[in-house]
């Protein structure tokens, strides 16, 4: 059996990859640097020679020869390298006629608990967000600090320290008064805070028991990711820029996640994500998989949280909360209470729908940083 054929599928805000082979078996992938696709395409198109005739079911050792062959690495060819990782796995699947969980171990649970994201960055606009989200069946929402509507230029000026830090405990304080006990709230601080505000607010958040805090600051750090981790007794998730799974030993040994969040298609595929979870398993750190794409990833991210024991919660792709891209696929996912019912169907579970190219024009996103009020450059 060998591959005969990679072709990218530009749709919407995604790239995906196919991998067809000369025994009519395809396999299908995504690409996770959203905002370098072009960039990631060319990558692909220099993996693609060093594919072809290969034989899909090695994908251990293919894993390691595209990897190792790459003097350079980096988030955009890590990308690359995940889309074409999933795909192969979903190819092993559909000649196994079984899903990629059971060839991964076999699965550990028949649903999967998700979170929904709240798109609302006020206190009482979060609060009833997390009430609409308990209304649809979730136990659990995903609560955005900084305001990512905000213009590119931020006109008003900043709070003080003070000021800064009690303004998002009260967001998070309207969330639990509005919700009670029996609901998790998942703080998702995007990068935007310094060490000091986020020590400050993860203390003061404490006594309303958030499931985690992630990304309190930005991540390139791992040894002040620690120091913030120590600070407080909440739990800090984060390591969804990892690139690979050294970053992530180190990010667990440091003691500065609680919770790791692998990117299937960021992180080099299914294959480095399992062992990802193997070495949190071994530090009793919990996983939950960032999902930010469109449906492949969602599946990849399915086959992972099934067969792993140290599974914690998974992301809900904010695209099916409309529904507007569940046309995506030919089978739309199947959500009850908060939980995506495993699916049964071999390889990664799902197909890309015929007409994706023509429904879904490409729209790919952009990146652009917000300049505050002195000038300077804001992280959010």
């Amino acid at each position: 059996m060998k591959i005969t054929a990679m072709e990218q599928i530009y749709a919407g805000k995604y790239l995906f990859v196919k991998l067809y082979t000369d025994q009519g078996v395809y396999g299908t992938g995504e690409v996770g640097v959203w905002g370098y696709l072009d960039a990631a395409a060319a990558a692909l198109n220099k993996l693609e020679k060093h594919l072809i005739g290969q034989d899909p079911r090695r994908i251990e050792h293919i894993w390691q020869y595209l990897y190792r062959s790459l003097y350079f690495r980096g988030s955009v060819i890590m990308s690359a390298l995940s889309a074409i990782d999933i795909a192969l796995w979903d190819i092993k699947g559909k000649l196994a006629e079984m899903p990629v969980y059971e060839l991964l171990g076999g699965r550990c649970r028949n649903r999967i608990r998700c979170y929904a994201p709240v798109f609302s960055y006020t206190a009482e606009g979060m609060a009833k967000g997390c009430l609409e989200v308990r209304a649809k069946g979730f136990s659990a929402a995903r609560l955005i600090l900084p305001d990512l509507s905000a213009p590119v230029f931020e006109q008003e000026p900043p709070p003080t320290f003070s000021r800064s830090v009690e303004a998002q405990i009260e967001k998070i304080r309207a969330c639990r008064e509005a919700v009670g006990s029996d609901f998790d709230l998942c703080i998702e601080v995007h990068r935007s805070m310094s060490p000091a505000q986020a020590m400050a607010f993860a203390k003061g958040v404490e006594d309303l028991r958030p499931f985690f805090i992630e990304d309190p600051i930005p991540p390139d750090n791992p040894q002040v990711m620690a120091q913030v981790a120590r600070a407080s007794s909440v739990p800090i998730s984060t390591g969804e820029r990892a690139i690979n799974i050294q970053e992530m030993e180190t990010l667990m040994r440091l003691g500065a996640a609680r919770y790791v969040r692998p990117d299937v298609c960021a992180l080099g595929g299914i294959t480095p994500a399992k062992k990802v979870a193997a070495i949190a398993e071994a530090h009793y750190v919990g996983v939950v998989p960032h999902n930010p794409l469109g449906p492949v990833s969602t599946a990849g991210c399915l086959q992972l949280d099934a067969c792993i024991p140290n599974f914690a919660i998974q992301e809900f792709p904010s695209f099916n909360l409309s529904g507007d891209e569940n046309a995506m696929v030919k089978t739309p996912l199947k959500v009850e209470n908060g939980y995506i019912v495993l699916s049964e169907e071999p390889g990664i579970g799902i197909e890309l729908a015929d007409d994706i190219r023509e429904a879904f024009p490409p729209a790919p996103r952009d990146l652009s940083a917000v300049i505050g009020y002195d000038g300077s450059v804001v992280d959010r």
